[in-house]
C-alpha cells in the first residue's frame, strides 16, 4: 500500500473513497511479495498491482465490493490445474489478498509520511479472529504509534515493537505475535509494511558511462547521488536525473555524507589518485555494494596499491571488480544496466546467470523476508 502512497495521499487530499488490495502472504512462484497492492476509488480508477495481471480482474471486483458494503475481506488465488485460464496465478504460486475500504483511522496518516518519505510502518492483522481483521497501527522511527489493533491492551505494544524492529532494517513482511502480546493467547499474523527514504546511490566519476548509470539508479528507486573533483564535467546540465550533484574529492565527500546498509557506491574514475583513496574508505563502510569500475589490468593493478595502504583480503573481497555482471555490455547504457544488474544480483542473493535451464528460485529472498508462510484463510 505504501508503495503508491502518493498516488492515493492525493486521493485523500481530494475526499476520495477508496479500497485498497494488499498483498498478505505468498507460496510458489507467487509475481508480487507482500506489501503490493491495488486500489480502486468509487470512480472506478485502478493504480497499482498484485499479481502482475493474473488476478487483477477479479481482485478490482472485490474492491468495488468493498467500497459498498464497508467491509474488509481475505481472500486466497491460487493456480488451478483444471482450467488455467480460471481467475488464478497460472505460474503457480499462491497469494492471499486483505482488501480494505480506507476511511479515515490510521492511514491518511500512514499515506501522508510515506508520500512525503518519511520513515513509518504500517500494521495490520491479516489472520486472526474476524472482528481484529484490517485494524491498523501507525508506527514511528521513536517506538510511537497511532491507532489500535484491539483487543487485548498489550497487543497494541507489541505490535508497535516488532514493527519498529523491521521499520528500522526497512523490511516489508509478515510476523506472528500472540493476541495478548508478545507470545501469549491466540497467534495473530501482522503485515507491517514499512515505509523508509530512498536508497542511496553514489556514483564517483562524472563520465558519459555515469550519465546512464544515473538513469537507471532513479528507475530503480536510488537517491542519486555524483560526485566528481572536477567542476567542469559535474554539472547539472551533464547529470539532470541527478538528485544531487557534488564537486570535491571523492573521498573526501564519502568521509563527510550518511551512509547506511541499503546504500550502493560506484567509482566510475578507474584514476589511482581518486580510487584507491575512495575504495580504502568505502570497503571498511557497512554499505551494501561497492562496485569499481577498470580493465582487469587496472583491477590488479587497484588491488595491489590497496593492499600498499593496508586494505585486507577480507575487505577486498567485498569489492565487484570490474563492475557489473558479463553482458557483452559495450555501449553506457548496456554498461549501466550489467551495474544495475549486478546490484540487484546482490541484494536479493540472485546467481546473475541466466534463468533458462537454471533450477534455482526465481524470487530469491521470498522466504528471506519471512513472507512465504501462506496461514488459514478466515
Amino acid at each position: 500500500m505504501l508503495d503508491i502512497a502518493e498516488e492515493l495521499n492525493r486521493w485523500v487530499e481530494q475526499g476520495r473513497e477508496f479500497a485498497v488490495a494488499t498483498v498478505v502472504a505468498v507460496g510458489g512462484s507467487a509475481p508480487r511479495q507482500p506489501g503490493a497492492a491495488l486500489a480502486v476509488d468509487s470512480e472506478g480508477t485502478a493504480i497499482g498491482s498484485v499479481s502482475g495481471g493474473c488476478v487483477e480482474g477479479a481482485v478490482y471486483e472485490l474492491c468495488r465490493q468493498a467500497l459498498e458494503d464497508g467491509g474488509t475481506v481475505l481472500e486466497r488465488f491460487g493456480y488451478s490445474d483444471e482450467d488455467a485460464f480460471a481467475v488464478g496465478l497460472t505460474c503457480g504460486g499462491i497469494i492471499d489478498i486483505l482488501v480494505t475500504p480506507v476511511r479515515g483511522g490510521v492511514f491518511p496518516g500512514a499515506l501522508a509520511a510515506a508520500a512525503r518519505g518519511e520513515a513509518a510502518a504500517l500494521v495490520r492483522i491479516t489472520d486472526g479472529p474476524s472482528d481484529l481483521m484490517g485494524r491498523a497501527l501507525l508506527v514511528r522511527p521513536d517506538g510511537s504509534y497511532e491507532g489500535s489493533l484491539g483487543g487485548h491492551p498489550e497487543l497494541d505494544r507489541t505490535a508497535a515493537a516488532e514493527a519498529g524492529a523491521m521499520l528500522d532494517a526497512g523490511r516489508t513482511g509478515t510476523r506472528v505475535i500472540g493476541e495478548e502480546g508478545s507470545r501469549c493467547g491466540q497467534p495473530l499474523t501482522l503485515l507491517v509494511e514499512s515505509s523508509v527514504p530512498a536508497p542511496r546511490m553514489v556514483v564517483f566519476g562524472a563520465i558519459d558511462f555515469a550519465s546512464a548509470l544515473v538513469r537507471v539508479g532513479k528507475f530503480l528507486g536510488y537517491h542519486v547521488t555524483v560526485c566528481d573533483a572536477r567542476p567542469v564535467f559535474a554539472t547539472k546540465t551533464r547529470f539532470p536525473e541527478a538528485d544531487e550533484i557534488v564537486v570535491d574529492w571523492p573521498h573526501r565527500y564519502l568521509e563527510s555524507t550518511e551512509v547506511d546498509s541499503r546504500t550502493v557506491l560506484c567509482v566510475l574514475t578507474h584514476d589511482a589518485k581518486f580510487d584507491v583513496p575512495l575504495l580504502e574508505m568505502a570497503l571498511r563502510l557497512p554499505v551494501a555494494y561497492v562496485g569499481a569500475m577498470g580493465s582487469r589490468r587496472t583491477h590488479e593493478d587497484r588491488n595491489t596499491r590497496l593492499r600498499e595502504v593496508g586494505v585486507t583480503e577480507l575487505e577486498l573481497a567485498r569489492l565487484r571488480s570490474p563492475i557489473g555482471l558479463d553482458l557483452g555490455a559495450r555501449t553506457p547504457e548496456e554498461t549501466a544496466l550489467s551495474i544495475a544488474a549486478e546490484i540487484v544480483a546482490n541484494r536479493r542473493g540472485g546467481s546473475g546467470v541466466s534463468l533458462t535451464g537454471a533450477h534455482t528460485p526465481i524470487h530469491h529472498d521470498a522466504e528471506q523476508e519471512l513472507t512465504g508462510r501462506i496461514g488459514s484463510v478466515a
